[in-house]
């Protein structure tokens, strides 16, 4: 391992479709890749996704890097279920389109958007989570984060109060930025309360035993010294999942990972 991309690795907006030729053995599947990027300010063209998507290209990987609901120019549309509608019609394109394997890659919120698509049994070969981001949980931990708390509370209120349809303005934190989320109250808690699908803590027993996961995660990341006791150490057993401890923080980790995560996706698919 180069020891400027990784400190340990340990055993446990657009849509478009980018494919490069690629010399490969005749019996090599054919990988298809959806990238979620972050959440608002989070959008496919983050400068910070960049460098691993031209790394991934480079393999002859179908590669889709969608704009998803919780991006700048989304943020929040729809609901959970509808997000995950729409990661499910990504991977039927990129089967469609002729892919064999599908790995789903997620920065930041989009882990726990790819852990969730895993956990309702939709199509994914393997997992590669990059700095995972989004924690509900946490707001209920964090002092600092009492704003969003009340947000939830709030929210569960007014579904309580049969209001959950009407729409209003609710707080959300993300890496230190505070920001309002215009939406119902239930569309709202089911990106953000603690019990939901969104929260990773709640997802990852649920994923399948087969399914391989690459987590990543940078020595300045506010969840680092967390993450394991967070949700890795919750993941179904797998020989091939793997802990990946890098330099750097949130934004660069994609950047700082990518050739390692070609490596085991290659290993595993």
């Amino acid at each position: 391992m180069t020891p400027d991309l990784g400190r340990r690795a340990l055993t446990l907006g657009a849509l478009g479709i980018c494919t490069l030729p690629a010399a490969r053995a005749q019996d090599s599947p054919r990988v298809g890749i959806v990238i979620m990027h972050g959440k608002n300010p989070g959008r496919p063209q983050d400068l910070g996704l960049i460098p691993l998507r031209t790394t991934l290209e480079r393999q002859g990987w179908q590669l889709l890097v969608p704009e998803m609901p919780w991006s700048r120019g989304r943020y929040l549309e729809g609901n959970w279920d509808s997000a995950m509608a729409e990661v499910a019609g990504h991977v039927k394109t990129l089967l469609d389109a002729g892919a064999q394997r599908i790995v789903l890659v997620g920065h930041s919120m989009g882990c726990p958007a790819a852990m969730s698509h895993a956990a309702r049994g939709g199509r994914a070969d393997a997992l590669v989570l990059l700095a995972p981001g989004h924690t509900p949980m946490g707001y209920y931990t964090a002092p600092q984060a009492k704003i969003v708390r009340d947000s939830i509370d709030e929210a569960r209120a007014a579904v309580a109060a049969g209001r959950g349809d009407a729409i209003g303005r609710f707080q959300d934190i993300n890496q230190g930025r505070q920001q309002v989320a215009i939406a119902t109250a239930r569309n709202y808690l089911s990106f953000f309360d603690p019990q939901s699908e969104a929260e990773m803590s709640v997802t990852a027993p649920k994923l399948p035993s087969g399914l391989p996961v690459l987590t990543a995660i940078g020595e300045r990341d506010p969840l680092f010294s967390r993450v394991r006791s967070y949700y890795v150490d919750s993941l179904p057993k797998n020989p091939h999942s793997q802990l990946l401890e890098v330099s750097g923080g949130h934004l660069d980790t994609p950047r700082i990972a990518a050739d390692q995560v070609v490596a085991w996706i290659k290993a595993v698919v």
